[in-house]
């Protein structure tokens, strides 16, 4: 891919953020006009090298989809910088534009009533490729996304699955040096999922540069080069996988599913010394899944196995930390912000 060489013989990375800050404006009232001032993004900085593949992580609400619409120019910054590849996305959107693409999860962005293939053929003339090479494109991006014998379907008649992959095939129509994937993999069955994790990692094998946002940690952990976590529109934490789970200050973490637990049986876990963390969530009807994380050297399995005499336990396992535990535990760290202001006007 040519844009994307003529990026990585720069030096420079393909996505730079420095400072970010977006600030919403919400008007209430009838006689008396007040405005509340929302901060979504509050001085966001991170880079990302030409080729990688960079998570995006945070709670509902945190700033994420803010951040992706800054840098490919869907909204202005309310203050910072941001560059694609060496283009400032406020002073030249157009020269930005020309080289992403966008993904998003959900149903918008695709017209039902026509096939896939006039899809393409319609977001190919949006995106300015020339008539002779849109043919041999679209059929490259048909196969690239497994829609290949389908594409004259209408896509109301299409699974979740299938729209995902023809959004897929729509952002890389124009060959984007850097592709925006924001939550691509919402609402899909396991199999769906597993098809579009494969096809994100064949593109960045073919060095694309990628910014994913998901609320998968599995995902994450198994795509990403680097992840920044997000919270309150600030980042709280950035480094690969390993290095996010080796901040996690525990040992191993125990799970326990079982039938019949009460809320005395979770308040005698949490007392037991070297448990810092018992969380129970309802797995099926009457069970309970039980996560404890022990402190580093605690060797817990038979204390919890004695004081759970009685119970019908159905699993009992014991695994090292995951992403999962240092997301839940570097949220758990940030100390709270408060993000509203309110004036009357």
């Amino acid at each position: 891919m040519s844009r994307l060489r003529d990026g990585e013989s720069s030096g420079r990375p393909a996505i730079e953020a420095v400072a970010l800050r977006r600030t919403y404006r919400a008007y209430a009232g009838w006689l008396t006009r007040r405005y509340t001032e929302i901060e979504a993004v509050r001085g966001v900085s991170f880079s990302v090298a030409p080729g990688e593949l960079f998570g995006l992580l945070g709670p509902n609400g945190a700033g994420k989809t803010t951040t992706i619409k800054m840098l490919n120019t869907l909204l202005l910054p309310t203050s910072g910088t941001a560059r694609v590849l060496g283009c400032d996305v406020a002073a030249q959107p157009m020269a930005v534009r020309g080289r992403i693409g966008y993904v998003f999860g959900g149903d918008k962005g695709l017209y039902d009533r026509l096939s896939a293939l006039d899809n393409l053929r319609y977001f190919a003339e949006l995106y300015g490729l020339e008539p002779r090479d849109q043919r041999a494109r679209i059929e490259e991006l048909l196969e690239l996304v497994g829609l290949a014998g389908r594409e004259r379907e209408r896509v109301e008649g299409y699974s979740r699955g299938m729209r995902q992959r023809l959004h897929i095939a729509r952002g890389l129509l124009h060959r984007p040096a850097v592709l925006f994937l924001d939550e691509p993999s919402i609402g899909l069955d396991p199999v769906a999922a597993r098809d579009l994790r494969q096809m994100i990692a064949d593109l960045k094998s073919q060095g694309v540069t990628i910014l994913l946002t998901t609320h998968y940690m599995a995902e994450a952990d198994e795509l990403c080069d680097r992840i920044a976590i997000i919270n309150q529109g600030v980042i709280q934490a950035l480094g690969t996988p390993g290095e996010l789970k080796a901040r996690v200050d525990t040992g191993a973490v125990l799970e326990v599913e079982a039938r019949g637990v009460t809320d005395e049986h979770l308040s005698v876990l949490s007392a037991l010394p070297g448990a810092r963390d018992v969380r129970a969530t309802d797995a099926d009807g009457e069970r309970k899944l039980i996560t404890i994380q022990a402190e580093r050297g605690a060797d817990l399995f038979g204390a919890v196995a004695g004081l759970l005499d009685g119970v019908d336990v159905t699993r009992f396992t014991s695994r090292e930390p995951t992403l999962e535990d240092a997301y839940v535990g570097i949220l758990g760290e940030a100390a709270p912000q408060g993000q509203q202001g309110v004036v009357s006007a």
